[in-house]
């Protein structure tokens, strides 16, 4: 007989106290970037203490585990997505998807009607799997001698 254990999940706002946590989880994240890029990606040395205040921070916890999470900002006339990150023990499961589920349901209870994010040329898996989902490349710019990829995503009418 197989017994299947679900854990409870919840998505919660960071605050403070959750900096440091926050700041571990992305560092964890995007290591394996490291030798792709030959430097740390850019969110490995934001000032988390500073992105729990003025942004918003979500967090996914399974059970107590904390093993995702999803930062945005609201820019007025979309939701920019400015990390998503997934603990390396967890990735591969679907948490990164879940999480931008989450940022396409609080654009829509914002009124917002995009979705907008950017992430390294470098990164071509992120970009195929941003495809995937429904976002379009709509503009790449040179970065610490790469490129950007700027991608957005439409939101249907509610």
């Amino acid at each position: 007989m197989v017994q299947l254990v679900l854990e409870a999940m919840e998505i919660r706002r960071a605050g403070q106290a959750d900096a440091a946590d926050v700041r571990e989880l992305v560092r964890s994240a995007y290591a394996k970037w490291i030798p792709v890029l030959g430097r740390e990606p850019v969110p490995m040395a934001a000032d988390y203490d500073r992105a729990v205040c003025e942004n918003m921070v979500d967090l996914l916890f399974v059970g107590a585990q904390l093993v995702a999470l999803i930062e945005t900002v609201n820019a007025a006339d979309h939701l920019l997505i400015e990390n998503v990150a997934v603990s390396p023990a967890f990735q591969g499961r679907g948490y990164g998807r879940l999480m931008l589920d989450h940022a396409e349901r609080l654009a829509a209870s914002l009124g917002l009607p995009e979705l907008r994010l950017y992430t390294n040329k470098l990164f071509a898996a992120n970009i195929e799997v941003y495809r995937r989902l429904g976002y379009v490349i709509y503009r790449e710019e040179p970065f610490k001698g790469g490129y950007l990829v700027h991608m957005s995503k439409r939101l249907a009418a509610a």
